[in-house]
């Protein structure tokens, strides 16, 4: 079966490498799957999970963000930070999540509301990713 190499990169190295045989991403444009022999695209990212089937089973990493880079023969995601699934502390997740939450709920000049959400996506997609395992 014809695979496909995956890497996913943040500022801090490679987070992910493997063939895989089919990607799924959400990127701001919608759902895209990609499969060897894909056109080469270059789309921004969600904060999401992405799928990647490894000799048949689903390995999850969870993004936040970033761009997506395809070739017909290679998949690279840049984000700014991306977590495999099994490395997630649930516990560190929920804990952000916790204080986007209390951020959000306060009532204050100072709060920076649209980097509070982004903090609670970040956590919740974490959360999300993190059960999918």
């Amino acid at each position: 079966m014809k695979t496909i190499q995956v890497s996913i990169v943040t500022p801090d190295g490679p987070v992910y490498e493997t063939n895989a045989e089919m990607v799924s991403v959400k990127a701001e444009s919608g759902e895209m799957g990609i499969l060897p022999g894909h056109i080469s695209t270059v789309a921004p990212l969600q904060i999401s999970a992405v799928r990647v089937k490894v000799d048949g089973k689903t390995d999850y990493v969870a993004v936040s963000g970033g761009f997506i880079e395809i070739r017909p023969d290679k998949v690279t995601i840049l984000a700014p930070s991306a977590e495999v699934a099994s490395h997630i502390d649930v516990h560190r997740a929920n804990e952000a999540k916790r204080r986007a939450e209390r951020r959000i709920g306060e009532k204050q000049a100072n709060v920076d509301f649209k980097r509070a959400e982004l903090s609670l996506q970040r956590a919740v997609n974490r959360l999300n990713v993190a059960n999918m395992r």
